[in-house]
């Protein structure tokens, strides 16, 4: 069974001190994994905006966002100026990289893109997705071949546009199983490899022990296996113990873990085709793409 680790890196603060500590984890049990970089200027601060959406307040509230992420990081954008984290963080993309793991685009502006993309028009959400496109290739010289939108947020323009700009897969989406992404009755040729277990900010705090709903959750998956969602400010700093130990429990049931790449050349040839619907789910704020029905032939 396949369990693709897909890491999503939000943050200045995340890519300083969050990516060695994981890629020494990584290596130490064995794991591959692919990491999906902010590529723009860290606006943390900007998130408050969301504080009106349903279930923001909640989630702050359970997952201690101070205590993970810190003061500085939450000012970036609004008291404090937000670091960029490309320009200054380079090397170390370079350096997960060169360690052997896959690498891929996240976003440009994490906040900015969460912010504005569900209503955004198809200017912005180019703009925004090239600009992504070229820090990516100034870094690492040469093209992204995967993609994974920061919140799981999306617009119709944005599958198209990971079409247009040539990745080979994609991770925007939650659902059950991979599929070809149908949006607004148009074929995206660009496959969907949605995350399909909750993310431990979305299960910390409820009742029961976090780790051990993750677990159960895992038991009995579908043929193609699963995708998990990770952040490098959480499981590569606070929460680094409760990932090792995650990670050797999915070990002992006979999970191998795979970079999306790998997830990726391990599927069918051909995949079902699946509607992309926005709905809530429970732990997160505001309406993520989903992946909603089957279109039979």
């Amino acid at each position: 069974m396949k369990l693709a680790l897909k890491i999503d890196v939000d943050t200045f603060r995340g890519t300083r001190e969050g990516l060695l500590p994981l890629v020494s984890l990584l290596h130490k049990t064995g794991a591959n994994a692919t990491f999906l970089f902010s590529l723009g200027k860290d606006h943390t601060g900007w998130a408050v905006k969301r504080a009106f959406k349903p279930g923001f307040m909640k989630k702050v509230s359970r997952t201690s966002v101070i205590h993970h992420y810190g003061i500085k990081t939450l000012l970036y954008g609004t008291l404090l100026p937000g670091p960029d984290i490309g320009r200054r963080c380079g090397e170390l993309m370079r350096q997960v990289a060169s360690a052997g793991f896959e690498v891929g685009i996240h976003t440009y502006d994490h906040v900015k893109w969460q912010n504005n993309v569900a209503v955004a028009d198809a200017t912005w959400t180019e703009s925004e997705m090239h600009a992504a496109c070229a820090r990516f290739e100034e870094i690492f010289g040469q093209p992204a071949l995967t993609h994974g939108a920061a919140g799981w947020q999306m617009n119709p323009h944005a599958f198209r546009l990971t079409q247009r700009l040539g990745f080979r897969y994609a991770s925007d989406t939650r659902g059950h199983s991979p599929f070809v992404p149908v949006q607004q009755a148009e074929i995206i040729a660009c496959p969907q490899l949605p995350t399909t277990l909750p993310t431990l900010d979305e299960v910390m705090g409820l009742d029961g022990d976090a780790l051990e709903h993750m677990l159960k959750l895992s038991e009995n998956p579908r043929p193609t296996g699963h995708v998990y969602t990770l952040h490098a400010e959480l499981e590569g700093m606070k929460l680094i113990g409760t990932f090792e130990k995650l990670l050797q429990r999915w070990k002992s049931m006979g999970y191998e873990f795979a970079s999306l790449k790998e997830y990726f050349e391990s599927l069918p040839e051909i995949l079902p085709r699946h509607e992309v619907v926005y709905e809530e789910i429970p732990g997160r704020a505001g309406k993520l793409a989903m992946q909603g029905k089957e279109f039979l032939s």
